[in-house]
């Protein structure tokens, strides 16, 4: 369960990069991209510091829903059990949904991020692309295996939620039936 810690204070750090030149300075956000230099106007300055505050919300939530920090009531009880990733679980009834959304996000800003490194060249979209892309890829194997009911068997790596349809399995079937020996 340390991945799934790491990658949601990695993600809420993440988030914090990314918000610290929106709240710093706007005008170095408007002068990086538009032709000329100039002082951003005052839509242009709410919408990075909008902007900002909003990654910067989207990171402690973050933190929050997937129960990184715990929120009982007494210090002892969390102390004790770590959290998991069922849907059962009281201290973090909302971590699988809130990796599977981060997970996405990360995802869709690593495919943006590359495809404007593809078109434009900028360095800038490199490392966007390599930051998302990594937490992206933590975040689908903590979907995978970190959860509770990860679909993946560990043992074989094959998808656990395959049927025999409309192929039936017999041999399979035979091991199931209790009673039967086996050959």
């Amino acid at each position: 369960m340390d991945v799934f810690y790491y990658y949601s204070y990695g993600t809420a750090a993440w988030l914090s990069v990314q918000a610290l030149p929106l709240l710093v300075s706007p005008t170095m956000i408007v002068t990086m991209l538009s032709p000329d230099v100039r002082k951003p106007t005052s839509l242009e300055d709410y919408f990075c510091r909008s902007l900002g505050i909003t990654l910067l919300a989207l990171g402690v939530i973050t933190i929050l829903l997937t129960g990184s920090v715990p929120l009982t009531s007494t210090f002892a009880e969390s102390a004790s059990e770590g959290v998991s990733t069922e849907d059962s679980d009281p201290k973090s009834p909302y971590a699988l949904p809130t990796l599977t959304l981060t997970t996405t996000y990360h995802a869709a800003n690593a495919f943006y991020g590359y495809v404007a490194w593809m078109q434009i060249g900028s360095a800038s979209f490199g490392l966007s692309t390599i930051g998302a892309g990594a937490l992206a890829a933590v975040g689908l194997w903590c979907i995978l295996f970190a959860s509770s009911e990860g679909k993946i068997s560990r043992k074989t790596g094959a998808d656990k939620r395959t049927s025999g349809f409309p192929f039936g399995n017999k041999e399979a079937d035979k091991k199931r039936q209790p009673g039967r020996k086996a050959l």
